[in-house]
């Protein structure tokens, strides 16, 4: 039994979850600071997310299989697909089926915001379950991947879990939410380097496919410093507390990580101390993100 879990845990790439967990935390800290908090709603905010990412890896992990992409990337703890498919953990259609179930498990949980909490919800469902579903057959093949990644894992999440707390959108919560957004697209852009020369030969069209990694390397460089300049502009312009300041602490997280990204970007073996040093960077600012709005709701500034 217990190795049958595991394989679930890893088809539905569990470590990676943190990541919606903090955007849904993000959102209703937002929220906290503004007066307004349901529990209730929090929670099934968080369980609907998740059940939207973990069908949203599953399919993945699914459609890598059927086309034969996750027989020839190099596995890594951070790109390559988890194997369980591959390795014959699993059976495929049973990932994929369950993969539906909890992307129609997420859509009960938007219907039921969308009937307490407001109509405007729906865009963003739309677009989360549009892009669950057909991010790997199709939008992966545009150089839409790390657009949407980053438009998904940051600000509609973030937005998301505002809005079913408060039942309305704020132009502030977006400012906050552009620095998570552009920091999870630029999660999947690094962990595309190990991948790209296989993702090409199945059809995939990602930045790092069309630039090249050393120019894509440049680009990690630059949407980072755009990332940290959004906090910092957000305070400055009073859409965000002086508080959430404290995310700039993972700064030099970040810096470790564009120099190895500049420096390594065509040597794998090289370039994974630095995708881990990523995630490390991504998850540490968005929790300190979450700190600083709690520490400003604290001290009513």
């Amino acid at each position: 039994m217990e190795s049958w879990i595991r394989r679930w845990l890893m088809v539905a790439r569990a470590p990676f979850l943190l990541l919606t967990i903090l955007l849904v935390g993000l959102g209703t800290s937002i929220a906290l600071y503004d007066d307004f908090f349901n529990v209730f709603h929090f929670i099934l905010a968080l369980m609907g997310m998740l059940f939207a990412h973990i069908a949203c890896n599953m399919l993945n992990e699914y459609f890598d299989y059927k086309s034969g992409l996750d027989f020839r990337t190099i596995k890594t703890p951070f790109s390559g697909g988890s194997g369980t498919l591959p390795d014959g953990l699993l059976n495929p259609d049973y990932v994929y089926k369950v993969g539906i179930i909890c992307l129609l498990l997420a859509l009960i949980v938007g219907i039921y915001f969308i009937i307490v909490s407001g109509l405007m919800l729906l865009p963003i469902i739309i677009v989360a379950g549009i892009s669950a579903y057909f991010y790997t057959t199709h939008f992966s093949r545009f150089m839409f991947g790390e657009f949407l990644a980053g438009l998904n894992f940051g600000p509609l999440a973030i937005l998301g879990a505002y809005f079913v707390q408060t039942s309305h959108y704020s132009f502030h919560t977006l400012i906050a939410s552009i620095a998570p957004g552009i920091m999870t697209a630029n999660l999947l852009l690094l962990n595309q380097f190990p991948d790209a020369d296989e993702d090409v030969k199945v059809g995939r069209r990602h930045f790092v496919i069309i630039l090249g990694r050393k120019n894509s390397s440049k680009l990690y460089a630059f949407l980072m410093l755009v990332a940290y300049l959004s906090i910092i502009s957000g305070v400055v312009f009073g859409m965000m507390p002086i508080p959430t300041l404290i995310a700039l602490l993972t700064l030099p997280f970040a810096i470790i990580a564009v120099r190895g990204a500049l420096n390594n970007y065509d040597t794998i073996n090289g370039l994974i101390p630095t995708l881990g040093m990523n995630v490390k960077t991504i998850l540490l600012t968005q929790f300190l993100l979450i700190v600083g709005y709690l520490i400003a709701t604290l001290i009513h500034y």
